[in-house]
């Protein structure tokens, strides 16, 4: 029997679905900058840097932009998607979120959260969710990203496991890497085809007890 010890989740796609107002930050961005920026086109964006991001945004554009405009609009991008965020609340944490959350509260299982958003805060803090980790390790205090392990490793050390003792949820292939790098048990969220990589997957936290999938994971 696999002895679990903390559950570390990552953020979106796992707690919540921030994914939209990304979308909808890089789409003002376009508007603004008169390029044509569809969800087709934001699909390119998935698993990768606001600096990439950008590049793929302004590739759909016949002009040329230096350096200093690049940052600019970076950082026009973020304030765009903080707009967006501030206004969420907890009904917009996932179906299931919460019961095992409670869960893990109740068995004595610590929990933390691994994400390289440096917005997380301000998400936990809409969600009203802070008080259910034990620890945070977000953007602010990681420098590599994922597939990096660095941010899972760092949710094990502020919480006092040894990787092995720690199961991770997430939703991208990355993450899943980052996770097995960690040597975690890695759990996907959302389909086997799009994480072949993870240890095994559930469609959401919806879909069994928080009880009967802790022993799931415990017996894997």
């Amino acid at each position: 029997m696999r002895e679990i010890k903390t559950c570390i989740f990552d953020m979106d796609g796992v707690i919540c679905d921030t994914a939209k107002y990304h979308f909808y930050a890089w789409k003002k961005l376009g508007d603004r900058l008169g390029i044509v920026f569809t969800e087709q086109d934001n699909e390119r964006l998935k698993g990768v840097s606001r600096m990439e991001s950008l590049e793929i945004l302004l590739s759909l554009s016949d002009r040329t932009y230096t350096e200093e405009e690049k940052l600019s609009f970076a950082k026009e991008k973020n304030e765009n998607y903080v707009d967006y965020i501030s206004a969420m609340d907890k009904n917009e944490i996932l179906p299931g979120v919460l019961s095992v959350l409670e869960y893990c509260k109740k068995e004595g299982i610590k929990t933390a959260l691994g994400s390289v958003s440096k917005n997380a805060g301000i998400i936990l803090d809409r969600l009203k969710l802070w008080t259910y980790f034990d620890a945070v390790i977000d953007g602010t205090k990681v420098v590599r990203a994922k597939p990096d392990p660095e941010v899972f490793l760092k949710g094990a050390a502020e919480t006092g496991t040894e990787p092995s003792c720690c199961v991770v949820f997430e939703d991208a292939y990355t993450g899943v890497e980052a996770a097995r790098a960690a040597g975690m048990l890695a759990v996907g969220i959302g389909s086997e085809q799009a994480l072949p990589n993870a240890d095994f997957v559930i469609r959401g936290f919806e879909e069994m007890s928080a009880e009967q999938l802790m022993n799931r994971i415990r017996q894997f």
